[in-house]
């Protein structure tokens, strides 16, 4: 792994980071999670066990440092390392189908519906947070699929496009 991935892994890490920062919360202060908008983006530039474990770990320590919900460090930094590793495995099923922008809307939503799923579960079950599952999950994770698919589907092409014109190492450029 060389410093330049290094280097633009953190960058999108700390774009996901001011994004998930700077956006009001919604239903009750919970927010639509931009950290794993960006950790996909950087699981399919670079589509490596190393990399995906750096980005899951990082994005959910930062996004459990931020995190709104009650006791929600533990079950942030549990879910995206789940999440972060199922994606790897569906981008490396799909192969090159995964950089097609649709595909990746899909696999975006796939994978808010995962980490939701992990999240709603660890939180629940480790802390006994006072909440249905249900509830949360359809006033929380659902709209957050929606968010996270349409903000996939403008930041990945911007991404893409920049490092065309670099001279990048990632999948986009193999």
């Amino acid at each position: 792994m060389n410093t330049k991935n290094l280097v633009l892994m953190a960058l999108l890490v700390g774009v996901g980071a001011v994004l998930y920062i700077i956006i009001p919360g919604i239903n009750g202060g919970m927010k639509p999670d931009f950290m794993l908008t960006m950790m996909f983006i950087g699981i399919l530039l670079f589509p490596n066990v190393k990399s995906t474990f750096l980005l899951g770990i990082t994005t959910g320590v930062i996004s459990g440092l931020f995190s709104t919900f009650p006791g929600g460090f533990v079950p942030n930094i549990i879910d995206k390392a789940v999440t972060a590793f199922i994606f790897l495995g569906l981008v490396l099923i799909l192969n090159k189908l995964a950089n097609k922008v649709a595909v990746g809307v899909i696999l975006t939503g796939i994978g808010t519906l995962i980490s939701g799923t992990v999240f709603l579960s660890t939180a629940i079950f480790v802390f006994g947070a006072g909440a249905i599952f249900q509830e949360l999950f359809v006033i929380v994770v659902l709209p957050a699929i929606a968010i996270n698919a349409i903000a996939f589907f403008i930041i990945y092409p911007i991404i893409g496009s920049l490092i065309k014109r670099t001279n990048f190492d990632t999948a986009l450029t193999a």
